[in-house]
């Protein structure tokens, strides 16, 4: 077996990858600290094709090298929008229509695997602080929450893992 070279992956461009459809998924960073988590977030979006990037707070704003050092110029072909707040993101998202679910361990929380997205909706997905997780403040606001099963002694997935696990999981429930 023979590994492929970039250019035989034909992957699109980036006027070519705005263009086309994409995944009815925002991603919507809760003040997130770390700006390589926040690279990857980029990166992971990218390779997804989801709609956009919300950073919320604290979140690090591109350009910026530490986000690019993992984002290797997803930040280019990922819209991304910046709001003082989640909550005001939440406000707004809502009123465009947005299914606003968190991505979390909460009581009655829907575990990943049980959870069917609807392909006539949008959603934003919330992914909290790599400590505190998504805000209680948010957690108020949120129409739907999400949980990925874990079986082993650890708390938590990173950030970034969990994002990969949840995006891969609504884009193989909606378009494969």
């Amino acid at each position: 077996m023979r590994k492929l070279k970039l250019d035989e992956l034909n992957r699109p461009d980036i006027e070519s990858f705005k263009a086309q459809e994409k995944l009815p998924v925002i991603a919507v960073l809760d003040n997130v600290r770390s700006m390589h988590n926040i690279g990857s977030i980029f990166r992971t979006a990218d390779g997804f094709a989801l709609e956009k990037v919300v950073l919320c707070g604290i979140t690090a704003q591109p350009p910026h090298r530490e986000i690019e050092k993992t984002a290797l110029g997803a930040t280019q072909s990922v819209d991304w929008i910046h709001y003082p707040s989640t909550m005001e993101a939440i406000d707004e998202l809502r009123t465009l229509g947005y299914e606003i679910v968190a991505i979390e361990q909460a009581e009655k929380s829907t575990m990943l695997n049980a959870f069917t997205p609807n392909p006539d909706k949008k959603y934003a997905l919330i992914f909290g602080n790599e400590v505190d997780g998504v805000s209680d403040e948010v957690m108020a606001k949120i129409d739907e929450c999400i949980e990925i099963p874990q079986f082993g002694t650890k708390h938590s997935f990173n950030i970034v893992i969990s994002a990969g696990i949840v995006f891969w999981d609504f884009f193989a429930k909606l378009r494969l």
